[in-house]
């Protein structure tokens, strides 16, 4: 059997590495840039030194409704559950030599965004979760049962 389909789908929860920076378009439409930090700790079998990696990912937030919670709520530090695309897009530098950059997008009605910080400004966020039909993982779990059960993973690897 012949399976025309593929997945483009990144899961991610980190923290947000800079203040998000918010360009509007002529139409009035905006996006949301902003880096996100993705971190792994293990202990090392060998020394038992606890190790860490860290990863960078630029992130393009189109859908409407998610950039506006962007901008209005998340700030440096704060700590989100994010899902979007992959994108690859071409560009010239000022010499005119092709660049390429990666980055996770969230379009129009596709995507995730949910704000995993235990703050209080996290309230007022209920009336735009529950705008956004595209947003399921708001509906169906409540941010501090993702919170309990992230502070729940151990950090150990068992290889």
């Amino acid at each position: 059997m012949f399976m025309a389909y593929s997945i483009n789908k990144v899961t991610l929860v980190g923290n947000v590495g800079n203040d998000p920076e918010v360009k509007t378009f002529q139409n009035g439409n905006k996006v949301v840039n902003l880096s996100l930090a993705t971190s792994e700790r293990w202990k090392d079998k060998e020394s038992g030194e606890i190790k860490s990696n860290t990863e960078w990912h630029r992130i393009a937030i189109f859908n409407v409704l998610l950039a506006d919670i962007a901008e209005k709520y998340i700030k440096k530090g704060a700590k989100i559950y994010l899902e979007g695309q992959l994108q690859t897009r071409k560009w010239q530098d000022s010499n005119g030599v092709d660049k390429y950059t990666t980055e996770v997008v969230v379009q129009n009605y596709r995507g995730e965004l949910v704000l995993l910080d235990r703050s209080n400004d996290n309230n007022s966020l209920g009336n735009y979760e529950d705008q956004n039909k595209s947003s399921k993982s708001s509906k169906e779990t409540s941010n501090k049962e993702i919170t309990n059960e992230l502070d729940s993973l151990e950090d150990d690897i068992p290889f």
